[in-house]
């Protein structure tokens, strides 16, 4: 869904200005005498974040960790007493 939202939708290319035309059509046909609908009135406005500021990595970072948090994912950042944060705990073989 993020990659659709960027980029447009997954499938055959620019389906979304074929059903633009389409809606646009169908609305002119019910629609009385005044301004008549076109297509751009009916296709999606991709990317709207793109007007963004771009976060700082904090903010990406917090985001991140939410998401993670919200999915049910582990922080290997916050150490667990495994050695190095990021990297899989050792297993000691030798302890009984």
């Amino acid at each position: 869904m993020a990659y659709e939202h960027v980029s447009g939708p997954i499938g055959p290319e620019r389906m979304d200005v074929l059903h633009s035309i389409l809606a646009a059509t169908v609305s002119n046909t019910a629609r009385g005498k005044g301004r008549k609908a076109e297509p751009k009135d009916f296709l999606p406005k991709w990317d709207q974040g793109a007007k963004r500021q771009p976060a700082d990595w904090q903010q990406m970072l917090a985001t991140v960790k939410t998401m993670n948090r919200r999915m049910g994912g582990t922080n290997l950042q916050e150490g667990d007493g495994h050695g190095d944060p990021g990297r899989t705990p050792r297993i000691d073989r030798h302890r009984h």
